[in-house]
Formats: C-alpha cells, sequence, structure tokens
C-alpha cells in the first residue's frame, strides 16, 4: 500500500541551525560634506552553504533516498527520472544566487534546476572546478524555499556529485535557517507534544485519549503517540507500506541505553499480554520493557487508547494498556507491565507526533487527539481540555520550523514535517471545547483481559 501523500509527493519525519542577522554599514563622513549630510546605509547580503546531507530528499522515490542522499552529499544521481528537493527557510524576499559545490565532474552533464518563481536549464562542463554558477532566482514569499533539480543529459555515469548549495543575495539578508549538524535527528524532523492540565491533588488511575489519522496524513515513519506518562508511551504506528503497529513501552528506571545492562532489580518485568502481541525489550531511547501488536489501523478512524497506572507492591506500580478497535467494536488488552523502584499512580500525560524514518522527513503528517479523560481512585471521571504545545531541540534550536499544534473544533491537533511555513509558537496554551460525556467503561470486564 501506498498512501496518499507519498503518492501526492511522487507525482511532482538535538541541532543547531546557522541564523544571520541584517547587517548595516554606514560609511563615515569626510570634513568635506555638509554638516548633517550622512552616507547611505548598505546592506550586507551573506553568503550561505547548505550540505546537500542533510537537506536534501529523493522526493519520488523515497527508497531511493539511502543510495542518493549519502553521508557526504548527493551521490549516484543516475536516473533521469529522480526529483532532488532541497530545503531551507528565508525571512526575506529578493534575489538569491545559487551555486553548487561539486565533489568531481569527470563528465559533463545538464539539468534542470527551480527555485523560487524561476527554472533554468545549466550544463556543467567537464572543465568546471568545484563550483559552478545556475544564476539568480527570485524569491517572493517568505518562509521555506525548494531547490529542485533534474538531470536532463550526461556524458558520464552520473549528473553531478554535490557536496552542498551556496545561496548569496537579498533574499539571504534577514536569517537564513537549514540543517547545519545532527543530520540524523533533523532529516528525521522536529517532534510535537500536548502536555495536559491534570486536576490536583487527585489520585489518577485511568487515562483515557482517542486519536483519529486524518486521510492523506498516515506517512510512513509516524508515531501518532497518545496515552503519555512518566515511565512511558502507548500508541500507533506507521512502520512500512505494508506494516503498522499499536506500540506500548515502559521505561526501565535504570539509565542506559543498553537494555542488556539493567540489573534484575530495575528490570521491567511483563505480567500479561493480549493475543498476537510481541513483548521484548528495548534501547537506544533509554532502556525497558516494550510490546507490540500488528494491527492494519486505519486512516480517518478514531481508536480509543486506556492506560492504567497503579501502585504496586514491593515499591513498584503496574501499567496497563488497553486499545479499542471499532472495527472490532471491543477493548483488547496490549500488555501490562511492572516498574519497579517507584511505587505511584499516572503522572505527566501527554501526547505526542515524531517521525522515526529520515527517508520521509519532507513529508508532513498530522493527527487529531480528541476526548481527553481521566479515572481517579475517588471514581470519578474529570475531562482534560486544556493542553500545552512543546516540540523538541530540533525545533528549539531552530533547525526545522515545521512544527504546529492547537485546537480544531472540540479536538487537539499535532502536525510536523513537511517544510510547511506556519509554525505554532512553542509553549502555547490551548483549550477545546469540553464533550461533557464521560467514556463508558466497563472495568470488571477489563481485568477479565488480564
Amino acid at each position: 500500500m501506498i498512501f496518499n501523500k507519498i503518492k501526492n509527493t511522487f507525482s511532482g519525519i538535538s541541532i543547531i541551525t546557522l541564523s544571520v542577522f541584517m547587517m548595516g554599514t554606514v560609511s563615515s563622513c569626510k570634513s568635506d560634506k555638509k554638516p548633517n549630510q550622512i552616507a547611505a546605509t548598505k546592506i550586507k547580503h551573506l553568503s550561505f552553504e547548505i550540505p546537500a546531507k542533510g537537506n536534501s530528499w529523493v522526493t519520488n522515490n523515497v527508497a531511493s533516498n539511502n543510495s542518493i542522499i549519502r553521508e557526504n552529499g548527493i551521490r549516484n544521481w543516475k536516473d533521469s527520472e529522480t526529483r532532488i528537493k532541497t530545503y531551507f527557510k528565508t525571512e526575506k524576499t529578493g534575489k538569491i544566487n545559487l551555486v553548487l559545490k561539486l565533489n568531481t565532474i569527470e563528465e559533463s552533464s545538464k539539468i534542470r534546476i527551480s527555485l523560487g518563481n524561476d527554472t533554468k536549464e545549466v550544463t556543467i562542463k567537464k572543465s568546471d572546478k568545484s563550483e559552478v554558477s545556475l544564476g539568480e532566482f527570485n524569491i517572493s514569499k517568505a518562509g521555506y524555499q525548494t531547490i529542485e533539480i533534474q538531470g536532463l543529459q550526461k556524458d558520464g555515469a552520473v549528473y553531478a556529485d554535490i557536496d552542498a548549495f551556496i545561496i548569496e543575495g537579498s533574499a539571504t539578508a534577514g536569517n537564513v535557517y537549514f540543517i547545519k549538524e545532527d543530520f540524523y535527528f533533523g532529516r528525521r524532523g522536529p517532534s510535537v507534544h500536548l502536555s495536559y492540565e491534570l486536576p490536583k491533588e487527585k489520585k489518577i488511575t485511568y487515562f483515557y485519549n482517542e486519536v483519529n489519522v486524518p486521510e492523506g496524513e498516515d506517512v510512513i515513519g509516524s508515531y501518532y503517540m497518545a496515552n503519555g506518562f512518566k515511565d512511558g508511551y502507548f500508541g500507533i504506528q506507521v512502520n512500512s507500506e505494508t506494516e503498522r503497529r499499536i506500540l506500548f513501552s515502559v521505561w526501565s528506571p535504570f539509565d542506559t541505553q543498553d537494555p542488556n545492562e539493567i540489573p534484575d532489580d530495575h528490570k521491567i518485568i511483563l505480567l500479561g499480554k493480549g493475543n498476537g502481541v510481541t513483548s521484548g525489550k528495548f534501547g537506544n531511547e533509554g532502556s525497558g520493557g516494550q510490546s507490540y501488536k500488528v494491527y492494519n489501523w486505519k486512516a480517518n478512524t478514531t481508536y480509543k487508547f486506556l492506560l492504567k497506572g497503579v501502585p504496586a507492591k514491593n515499591n513498584s506500580t503496574d501499567y496497563t494498556a488497553y486499545f479499542y478497535a471499532p472495527e472490532q467494536d471491543k477493548w483488547n488488552l496490549i500488555a501490562s507491565f511492572r516498574r519497579p523502584q517507584a511505587s505511584r499512580y499516572l503522572q505527566n500525560l501527554y501526547s505526542f507526533l515524531e517521525n522515526f524514518d529520515t527517508k520521509t522527513g519532507y513529508i508532513s503528517r498530522k493527527a487529531n487527539y480528541k476526548n481527553q479523560w481521566v479515572y481517579t481512585r475517588d471514581n470519578e471521571w474529570i475531562e482534560l481540555t486544556k493542553a500545552k504545545f512543546t516540540a523538541d531541540a530540533t525545533a528549539r534550536k531552530e533547525s526545522r520550523w515545521d512544527y504546529a499544534g492547537g485546537v480544531e473544533g472540540n479536538d487537539f491537533f499535532l502536525e510536523n514535517c513537511g517544510f510547511f511555513s506556519d509554525t505554532t509558537p512553542i509553549d502555547s496554551d490551548f483549550t477545546r471545547k469540553a464533550n461533557g460525556v464521560a467514556p463508558s467503561i466497563d472495568f470488571a470486564k477489563l481485568k477479565t483481559l488480564n
């Protein structure tokens, strides 16, 4: 299955950003000038070198990104059907002079290149050196800009090996943003979160949430995390064209990236799991216990998530995740884990949206988070209607600006990747309209699933 957004794209988601401010110089007054005469201010148009390896994608063949976008830049560019796009963001409009910084030129070639309002065809000669001027392009709208290249003719095996794109001109007089380093997270794109405001002085035993991924927003590499908590997370993923998962993980209290290093008294204990659920260990983002079920969930369908967290014996906490599929009209147990070294109720409830596949970091994705409630030890349902929007270090360090969140109708939403320019300010507070109807859940029946 090829998803709609990738299809549309074919037819045409920790980092430091280089930000440069407008600079002006005023000529000094000579003694023969009139007393009030001031020389004109000169705006300095700065030159920026945008690394191809961190800012470029093959957009009409996702699978070829790993072979063409390499650690040293654009390589193995052989097919005339290949479309490569490179992204950067400007705060100004105006002219941009574009230069290719090449690795080597073995044979001559002809390429088509587009930026802003202009498209040009340029011949790269065998006699050219490492930098080839592509001419002047006009930028009429501030925000994200796209350099697109396509091969037309070549005498050798490849059209060009490109290390970087160099830009200079009046459009670079303001801030210019692109991925400068830490390319892995930059290519994944910014992660975005909703932290829910919880009732004070309440012991929360259950967290209920709903997620609906709109048609075409179910992009490969997406994790639509519904029920996050102090010690883990629970949501749905798109893992490939043929596989989707329900994922539930709990972190160990032992700080390590290698689950094999966790001592016995800090290990996450599996108490039970549902039919068709795979369980095991995870690492590289903290470590702990993980469970997942391969399930072909659908776009434009609302799925329900229920997380239980209660104190257990020997200073531990039991976490249990349930998933409601409308196709089956029932709750399903995903897994139940015991986490040692702390005994508590549910804390720090949140949702997030992230991209874990660098190949799809240029494609936007979105989800609606609906109808949040908590159930307390006092046997009462309380609706959650307030949330703070935040983003990760990729966004906070201004490496990428394609992130958004807020309220649409009665729902919260999160959106990221795709190099859109309508950014939501980090740490914005949002309130959705209350639905007022608590979930109808038979807790006694849920116990029989364990």
